[in-house]
């Protein structure tokens, strides 16, 4: 149990830490709408949040984290806001990512299609991913212009290919191979899923990945989510039973 959360009485097992996980980062917008303040606002203090949250995951040995960034969904949304997120992403690669990669043994992979994003945004996940590669600390998975669907659907396409080029004999394909096709081909599924904000769904975040992913719900906005919060998921998670089908 950590010393600054003993008078909150969560109790960790610290074997049996989850590996991996994930979480939606919901509730920027709402979180400034309550304060009088622009969305922009919201998703600053969000981002600063995201950094509190990742050195602690680091501190107390999580092994991956992978955070809902932006949505391929959230294009719809005004020009406005979405020139001010791309501003605000920039600005963090250029400041808290290049803390993390020079203070920390951090890794940093990104998911999603970032051919999409702005030739000077990609250049700078191209280089957090190139400089943080043969880190051995928590590995911070951002999800960028990234959807599940999407994902799936590249797959498929990228396997149905190869099946035609001869490379893969279609007798071969299972869930295994599969993965291999996925961004997260060498990254472990999620064993609990975090999604603060009071919403009940997974929206369209890492679809066959959660199939046997513990979820974990609180009605605590994104920027007051704080690191108590993320051990009472972990102490609740650890009083599970995951039996994966089967029976115990």
């Amino acid at each position: 149990m950590f010393e600054f959360l003993k008078r909150k009485k969560i109790k960790i097992d610290k074997g049996k830490m989850p590996q991996h996980i994930a979480i939606i980062m919901d509730g920027n917008g709402r979180w400034a709408r309550k304060r009088g303040l622009p969305r922009s606002a919201g998703h600053r203090f969000g981002a600063q949040k995201l950094k509190e949250i990742v050195l602690f995951a680091d501190e107390i040995g999580l092994k991956y984290l992978t955070v809902y960034a932006f949505s391929t969904e959230n294009w719809k949304r005004p020009k406005e806001e979405v020139d001010n997120l791309m501003n605000l992403l920039r600005e963090f690669f250029d400041t808290e990512i290049e803390n993390l990669i020079n203070k920390t043994q951090i890794r940093i992979r990104v998911i999603g299609d970032i051919s999409k994003l702005d030739k000077d945004i990609q250049e700078r996940i191209v280089s957090a991913e190139e400089r943080t590669k043969d880190k051995r600390g928590l590995c911070v998975v951002i999800a960028l212009n990234y959807g599940a669907r999407q994902e799936i659907i590249n797959a498929v396409k990228n396997l149905a290919l190869d099946i035609k080029s001869g490379k893969i004999d279609i007798e071969d394909v299972d869930e295994n191979l599969f993965k291999k096709y996925l961004y997260t081909r060498d990254i472990p599924d999620p064993d609990l899923l975090i999604r603060p904000s009071g919403e009940m769904r997974v929206s369209n975040f890492l679809l066959w990945q959660i199939s046997y992913t513990e979820f974990w719900f609180s009605n605590v906005l994104w920027p007051d989510f704080k690191k108590e919060h993320l051990l009472k998921a972990i102490e609740d998670y650890q009083k599970r039973e995951r039996r994966f089908g089967g029976v115990k």
